[in-house]
């Protein structure tokens, strides 16, 4: 019964926030007055909180008050960050999850040969710049790294894709961090950018594909060089 009656709850709450009754970044009611207004425990009451939290409809934190979070992809990618750290745990879980961005990414390149245009080639050549000047500086590489690729899941138009590419740069990061940065590698990484930028000029999405995973399957080897098989 007890979980019967937090759906309830949770049905009524996920309807007044998607109908805008309880607006973006304000706080829902009070534990006291769900449990007034449902005739529900404070048991029910905090599993039913707990559950609008997990869909990514509001934010709870410690003594406050959970707040509305605007249902959005970037709320879905988190809602899941719990499961996907998990999953990561397990053997194999970075690279499965290393080889789906590779198959999106592959395809979000190929998707930049056929249809960039004049601002989103100005992007890219703004990212590869960055990329260039950070060759140096290691910790800034890995960001403008991360800025380069994330061009490309702007590029469609999607609002999906650059929630993906958050996703997978907050997923992915704790083994990224503790990847050894030199010099070298980031001019290796650097030329393996710019050669994808060039098929993407030429509008050849076959070289594109193929420049992208090149340099992906290379970044894993140094993970793989670094940490073994996870």
């Amino acid at each position: 019964m007890t979980g019967r009656a937090a759906d309830q709850v949770v049905q009524a709450m996920s309807q007044r926030i998607r109908d805008g009754s309880i607006a973006n970044g304000q706080p829902i009611p009070a534990e006291r007055d769900l449990m007034a207004e449902f005739n529900i425990s404070r048991t029910v009451a905090r599993e039913a909180v707990g559950i609008l939290s997990s869909q990514g409809l509001v934010v709870a934190k410690p003594r406050h008050r959970p707040v509305v979070r605007k249902p959005g992809y970037d709320a879905a990618m988190d809602a899941a960050s719990s499961i996907v750290g998990n999953l990561l745990l397990q053997p194999s879980g970075v690279r499965n999850l290393f080889d789906t961005r590779i198959l999106v990414e592959g395809s979000l390149v190929r998707n930049a040969a056929e249809h960039a245009g004049k601002q989103d080639i100005a992007d890219l050549k703004a990212a590869l710049a960055a990329n260039e000047a950070a060759i140096d500086d290691s910790d800034l590489f890995y960001q403008t790294d991360m800025q380069f690729h994330q061009v490309f899941y702007q590029i469609s138009g999607n609002p999906v894709w650059p929630s993906v590419h958050r996703a997978y740069s907050t997923w992915l990061e704790p083994h990224w961090r503790q990847m050894p940065r030199l010099p070298d590698r980031n001019k290796a990484n650097f030329t393996a950018h710019s050669a994808i930028l060039e098929a993407i000029l030429l509008r050849d999405p076959d070289a594109a594909e193929k420049q992208l995973k090149t340099h992906l399957a290379e970044a894993w080897e140094q993970v793989r060089l670094t940490f073994g098989d996870i």
